[in-house]
């Protein structure tokens, strides 16, 4: 199995900082914000993993992490042409990935869980897609996932709903198999210019064929100022366990 890091957008939110470099090479911690999805993979045992970028700052992510030797993982990568959304930046894995199952993490997710359970039940899961949850006290920021938890599947994803219609957000670890790419080529541009991933996860929903994860321990999108604040606050505090320790540059 394979992962794709999607690390290219605009990083508005960071706004002035990013005017001048990709806000996933902002520390976290003692450690550039990518590495922690390069160490969730490698945790997991994917070690085969491509870094979705924007052409303005490939160099950057090449000067940091070269081909991954530092690391211990095989880093691949490729630029996305324009912010044209998340499904778009997925569509460009597909030579890496071929037709074998991936795993798909937004650059900006931090979290405390290991992938490998989750990655495990993907693996045991016939067809069809995987996306992980966490329960927020306010959905109305991100995508409400709506359950059908009898058969262990997503019936809907709501994207920014006006008020709080679930208490699970869909955060931005996702799992495919190879079916996505057709997917993404059936959806249509949304009103702000995108192909979202939300409309690929609802075609996998329509067959019943998005199931889910709930994440245990803490998870935060680290793409405003205070969650970016709070990252590294968690961040600091988890160095100081154990699993946090083994998990060092």
């Amino acid at each position: 199995m394979k992962g794709v890091i999607l690390a290219g957008g605009t990083g508005s939110r960071l706004s002035p900082i990013t005017k001048i470099m990709n806000k996933h090479l902002l520390p976290v911690g003692p450690n550039p914000m990518i590495f922690w999805s390069i160490f969730k993979l490698k945790e997991a045992g994917i070690k085969d993993i491509l870094i979705l970028t924007n052409r303005e700052h490939l160099s950057s992510f090449i000067q940091l992490l070269g081909l991954g030797e530092d690391l211990e993982v095989n880093l691949n990568y490729k630029v996305q042409e324009g912010a044209k959304g998340i499904a778009d930046a997925v569509s460009y894995a597909k030579p890496f990935v071929k037709d074998e199952k991936f795993l798909v993490i937004l650059g900006d997710n931090i979290f405390e869980d290991s992938l490998s359970p989750y990655i495990q039940s993907f693996k045991n899961q016939e067809r069809g897609a995987r996306v992980l949850l966490k329960e927020v006290g306010d959905t109305t920021r991100f995508g409400a996932a709506l359950l059908n938890e009898k058969n262990n599947v997503i019936s809907s994803i709501v994207e920014k709903p006006k008020s709080v219609i679930s208490p699970y957000c869909v955060t931005g670890i996702y799992m495919y198999d190879d079916s996505v790419f057709e997917l993404i080529d059936w959806i249509q541009v949304s009103e702000r210019g995108e192909l979202e991933i939300s409309d690929v996860n609802n075609l996998y929903a329509s067959e019943e064929q998005l199931q889910f994860d709930i994440l245990k321990g803490w998870w935060i999108d680290a793409g405003t100022w205070q969650s970016y604040y709070q990252a590294n606050s968690f961040i600091y505090d988890w160095l100081n366990t154990e699993k946090g320790r083994e998990l060092q540059y």
